[in-house]
């Protein structure tokens, strides 16, 4: 209880800045780029993007019950407080889509032909290849900050970092992203 009151009242975590910055970061960006993958892997035309969709879905929605895990053990906030949804704008539904949606079963008859065989139209902003630029951006980040954490002096945050490294990397370089052969130097 006394635990509980200090991280909600004090925000007193037992991590250093650098630790803390990566829950925060990586924290937002995991549970948006899962969100954003679903909706991606929903619409996107291209395979390549339905595969990067997918990974980025498998690899995230791993990330977060560990991430998770671990700033309970760190009293670290999580989920991030104001982190950015995934919201989808300017998307145009059918009515099929929305009863779909909310489970409820739709009776073709009060339907109108053109409400009939319709896919979801989607928004104007998004494209496969921005997505898959997306990925490849955001990726780097998290990949960035996963090997700042394998230095870090805690050893479970070390661990985690270590651990999950290697699936971000593999995300990383099937979005498109190149490996820098200097980067270790």
């Amino acid at each position: 209880m006394a635990n509980e009151r200090q991280l909600s009242l004090t925000h007193t975590t037992l991590i250093d800045g650098d630790a803390y910055q990566f829950f925060q970061l990586v924290g937002s960006k995991a549970v948006y780029e899962n969100d954003y993958a679903a909706y991606a892997g929903s619409i996107a035309r291209s395979s390549q993007a339905k595969q990067l969709a997918a990974k980025v879905q498998e690899v995230y929605g791993s990330l977060v019950p560990k991430l998770d895990s671990l700033a309970r053990l760190k009293q670290v906030d999580f989920p991030i407080k104001g982190a950015a949804k995934y919201e989808t704008t300017g998307e145009v539904e059918t009515a099929v889509e929305r009863e779909k949606i909310a489970g409820n079963r739709v009776d073709s008859a009060q339907l109108d032909d053109d409400d009939l065989g319709t896919e979801r139209v989607p928004s104007l902003s998004y494209s496969d290849d921005t997505y898959i630029h997306h990925v490849q951006h955001e990726t780097a980040v998290v990949k960035d900050q996963l090997q700042r954490m394998t230095r870090n002096t805690d050893k479970e945050v070390r661990t985690f970092a270590e651990a999950s490294l290697k699936k971000v990397t593999e995300l990383f370089t099937l979005a498109g992203g190149k490996e820098d052969a200097n980067a270790h130097h």
